[in-house]
């Protein structure tokens, strides 16, 4: 297992160098890691640096200044950032999560829960990104519940907020994993899981359309390393893919590190291919345009470039 930011070109290719920025260290963010690890950037003769931008704004200002050729984010950034400026140059592809992989969790069972329960409890939600919000808000609209009317923790973090929820001052907390996770092993439950709503655009590879043109070759490897890595995080047992990823989560337990990753297997995080499901794109525009966070709606052939999905991949 290779899990270093380099890797090595195999013989007789030419050494393709990409700085490769990721937004922040998550679980879902899964088959990028695997990819990474299993030497599939490698196998397709392209030498990835993967680096930590910290934040996603951090990762767009790299891909923006030239400082990362290519970043992983949520698709809302090129869709938000072209909605302001139609002539901003950065485009999606290549699709890696494609459902929401954000949970409700409580401090014990709930059978039955819905989101129409939420109005009169404490909730705390995801205060370091927006979009689970603006995904969530949309799903109360759509059953009738005004998202203005709930009794709402916005200033705190989800590990912050499940510890609330353990300790009974919060009733219910959205996160992500791990953390529904370790609220589990620890008597807490899941009532609700965002992923069950269907297709939802929630991470692929982006950059500017100028650097797609001038490394078109070495994105089009990276697409059918992640290609090969969305098969094998689909087929492996989660024990295995936790083995794989482990040591980039060092501070959560084995046992909670394969319980996140086989819900979210099981839930159909990752798609079988990395070809961009135009409904996971509308449903997050959607969802955007509900929060008043777009003005308009940019076009998906205007945000996404599916043209090179299809070349690296032969159609």
């Amino acid at each position: 297992m290779r899990l270093a930011g380099c890797a090595n070109a195999i013989p007789g290719t030419a050494v393709q160098p990409i700085i490769l920025n990721e937004p922040f260290r998550a679980v879902f963010y899964a088959p990028f890691y695997v990819a990474e690890a299993q030497g599939f950037f490698a196998a397709e003769g392209v030498e990835v640096r993967r680096d930590t931008a910290g934040d996603p704004n951090k990762a767009a200002e790299n891909l923006l200044s030239g400082r990362a050729d290519i970043a992983w984010s949520g698709p809302m950034r090129p869709m938000w950032l072209r909605d302001r400026d139609p002539s901003c140059p950065l485009r999606s592809f290549c699709a890696v999560v494609m459902k929401d992989p954000f949970l409700l969790v409580g401090r014990a069972p709930r059978p039955g829960f819905a989101l129409t329960d939420l109005p009169g409890l404490r909730f705390g939600t995801v205060n370091e990104v927006p979009t689970p919000w603006w995904c969530l808000q949309d799903d109360l609209r759509k059953a009738g519940v005004d998202p203005d009317a709930l009794t709402r923790v916005t200033d705190r973090s989800m590990a912050e907020n499940t510890t609330a929820v353990l300790a009974g001052t919060l009733d219910v907390a959205q996160v992500f994993e791990p953390h529904a996770a370790l609220a589990e092993a620890a008597g807490g439950a899941v009532w609700h899981r965002a992923a069950d709503r269907g297709p939802s655009a929630y991470t692929a590879f982006y950059a500017t359309e100028a650097r797609i043109a001038e490394r078109g070759a070495a994105f089009e490897a990276m697409i059918r390393a992640m290609a090969r890595a969305l098969a094998w995080v689909n087929a492996a047992p989660p024990a295995e893919i936790a083995a794989t990823v482990a040591p980039l989560f060092p501070d959560v337990p084995r046992a909670a590190l394969t319980a996140a990753l086989a819900r979210y297997q099981g839930l159909g995080l990752w798609p079988a291919t990395p070809h961009f499901p135009r409904a996971a794109f509308d449903q997050l525009q959607g969802a955007m345009r509900s929060a008043s966070i777009l003005k308009g709606a940019p076009a998906f052939e205007a945000c996404v470039d599916e043209a090179i999905v299809a070349r690296a991949l032969g159609g």
